[in-house]
């Protein structure tokens, strides 16, 4: 996939509406320190474009990066950073789950998980919330640079079976640094585009 495009086209607070795209959508959740931003600007082929705090958990919007005139990255607001107030989580909540149920044009949810560790309860919150609105959670294990190459296989393995994969749903273990897990990341983008779709 060869990026020729980026727009930051619309950006949704707590009370925006959503807005009613004709393009397919490719959505972003994961903790706010697992690497979202980073991995979004990897996969737009920039270096910077998505925006990143100092302070995890100030993403408090949706953002809709209009990719190519072809789709759309959707990055959801960070979950899960503990100096946050109840209050904020939920509302950070309720926009992820009106997203979810209302986007007629998602195509695939991007969960991201830190290599590292085991999932914790909110990522498991999330991949559950992702099933149980119909669609399987596509899961990317960020930050593979830092960790040894024998302790991938381990790593993964510890992630699907603390998510509850099933042996059949993908997990790819991606770096920002090496842009290792990048093209997989394409391919399954084009695979899900209209042109690549036959009836």
């Amino acid at each position: 996939m060869k990026i020729k495009s980026v727009n930051l086209e619309t950006v949704c607070g707590v009370t925006s509406t959503l807005p009613e795209n004709t393009l397919p959508e490719f959505a972003f959740a994961g903790k706010s320190n697992v690497g979202k931003s980073s991995l979004i600007n990897a996969l737009m082929n920039r270096k910077s474009y998505a925006r990143t705090s100092a302070q995890p958990g100030k993403t408090q919007t949706i953002n809709y990066y209009n990719i190519n005139e072809q789709l759309y990255f959707v990055d959801l607001p960070g979950y899960g950073f503990a100096k946050v107030s109840v209050q904020e989580k939920a509302k950070w909540g309720k926009m992820i789950e009106r997203y979810l149920a209302t986007s007629k044009q998602l195509r695939q949810v991007f969960l991201l998980v830190d290599i590292r560790h085991a999932p914790g309860e909110n990522d498991r919150i999330m991949y559950n919330w992702i099933l149980q609105s119909g669609r399987r959670p596509l899961v990317i294990a960020t930050k593979l640079d830092k960790i040894k190459r024998s302790q991938i296989a381990k790593q993964c393995k510890l992630i699907r079976e603390t998510l509850g994969m099933a042996a059949a749903d993908t997990l790819i273990p991606f770096s920002a640094e090496t842009k290792q897990g990048r093209e997989e990341i394409y391919t399954l983008l084009e695979e899900e585009l209209p042109e690549h779709k036959t009836e």
